[in-house]
């Protein structure tokens, strides 16, 4: 049930990235790399989900449900 947690939160971090990149790209007049950050931040959250997910599949914790596999 943790696992599942974990994913929701980065996923939210990642809209929350999203969105904060997006006002950046709108309101940064002065170019000092928020964007970039804002990218990197959410590649950065991406890649972890990627992880969460792949440790989750590992431990056994999810599983594939569907019935064609079997």
């Amino acid at each position: 049930m943790w696992l599942k947690l974990v994913i929701l939160a980065l996923l939210l971090a990642i809209v929350v990235s999203l969105f904060s990149g997006l006002f950046f790209l709108v309101k940064d007049v002065n170019g000092e790399g928020r964007l970039v950050t804002a990218l990197s931040v959410r590649i950065g959250l991406t890649i972890a989900v990627m992880l969460v997910i792949a440790y989750g599949f590992w431990s056994g914790q999810f599983t594939w449900n569907t019935p064609w596999l079997h």
